[in-house]
């Protein structure tokens, strides 16, 4: 009764939106208003943290030091690097055809397809029937859901070929986000951390992301679902996105033995994403499915980039990102994953020197409340911010 009462109290959301900060944030003023890639962020991220590793290192401390002389602290740095990988991140591919041309919803003949995929998807099939999905009487439009997080900078290890060394001393901190949903493709997230606030958000059409320290940035490449939808607040989406899936076998998730079914960004979709001096390799989406419950249970994806900068060498970043999906609940006949834990791995490595980077980092997340339909949700809430259009214009 509590909890019917609680979604009775949100019928009022049908307010507009928190407007989007266009301007700089009141507390990034005393910092460079220069305008930086992601990826530059992130190598300014390593090379920092290379240079209080190894000090006297040449080229790395001294860019350390330049950092500290722009009064950006390390600990603003390393929530950036946070933010940055686990704050908004996509799923490797796109979402297919609509539900009416879903390769799930037609019939197939298993003599055409090979063993692995028609396995595949009859997990799927088991999946949609545990989550609720293939009873479901009413329509889900929209969604709006909150949590809270704690993000966690855990540790850096540093290898020179002939030394490693670890740093790191596993600094958190706390945050809430408020995340909406419409069909088709439609959504918006607001994450806040510690002092920084994160705003991403898709019509249908255009992907995009501001931050204080980067602006507005449109996602290169075929318009993809943001990943806090299909780790186990939509089951549809993630359905969908493993309608072309293959079974690769039986792994152990904790106590739980799965399925493990895998699915891969194309190659042509990857090669769209290429941004500057990287080249995206790979991006591959892999689910674990209980055998027992049918549940999604882990859910993994690997990003592979290439960096090649005129004059340096080749630099390879490898991205890992976990999810443990936990504590299932019903809400409206859908069961919906209302905490997990996600562990990046973030792994920097050259094409001949035996020098890596590899750095650790943790989330924490709890769902508060999830509503379905909620009225007066209107497309007109997921509207891009106009710089996003300046930008992609821009010569």
């Amino acid at each position: 009764m509590a909890s019917r009462a609680r979604r009775k109290q949100q019928r009022w959301c049908t307010q507009p939106l928190t407007p989007l900060m266009e301007g700089p944030d009141p507390e990034m003023q005393d910092e460079s208003n220069k305008k930086e890639s992601s990826w530059e962020l992130i190598r300014e991220w390593f090379r920092l943290q290379k240079g209080l590793g190894f000090h006297g290192g040449g080229s790395s401390s001294s860019f350390s030091l330049s950092l500290y002389s722009n009064n950006i602290p390390a600990k603003t740095q390393d929530l950036r690097l946070l933010l940055g990988v686990l704050g908004c991140p996509l799923a490797p591919i796109p979402l297919p055809l609509p539900l009416a041309t879903d390769p799930l919803r037609r019939g197939f003949h298993i003599k055409d397809i090979p063993i692995e995929t028609s396995s595949a998807r009859y997990i799927i099939q088991q999946y949609l029937a545990a989550t609720g999905c293939l009873k479901q009487e009413k329509e889900m439009k929209n969604m709006y859901a909150a949590g809270t997080t704690k993000m966690i900078c855990c540790e850096t290890e540093i290898s020179t070929g002939k030394s490693v060394k670890s740093l790191g001393t596993r600094s958190g901190e706390n945050g809430c986000f408020v995340l909406w949903q419409m069909s088709p493709g439609m959504w918006s997230l607001e994450l806040v951390v510690g002092c920084n606030k994160v705003v991403a958000g898709s019509n249908g059409k255009i992907v995009w992301r501001h931050t204080p320290w980067l602006g507005t940035n449109a996602a290169k490449g075929p318009h993809r679902p943001l990943r806090r939808i299909i780790q186990g607040l939509d089951p549809k989406s993630t359905a969908s996105l493993f309608a072309k899936a293959q079974c690769l076998g039986e792994k152990r998730i904790g106590e739980d033995d799965c399925f493990v079914l895998k699915v891969a960004a194309d190659r042509a979709a990857v090669v769209e994403r290429n941004e500057g001096p990287a080249e995206v390799i790979r991006h591959v989406l892999y689910g674990y499915f209980s055998q027992k419950s049918g549940l999604l249970v882990y859910l993994e994806d690997s990003h592979l980039t290439r960096v090649q900068s005129p004059g340096n060498d080749t630099v390879y970043w490898e991205t890992t990102i976990g999810t443990r999906l936990r504590d299932y609940r019903d809400v409206d006949g859908i069961m919906i994953a209302h905490e997990g834990r996600t562990v990046a791995t973030v792994f920097r490595f050259g094409e001949e020197s035996m020098q890596h980077v590899r750095t650790r980092m943790e989330e924490l997340w709890v769902i508060d409340d999830v509503v379905f339909n909620v009225p007066g949700l209107s497309i007109d809430c997921f509207i891009p911010p106009a710089d996003i259009f300046d930008v992609d214009n821009s010569p």
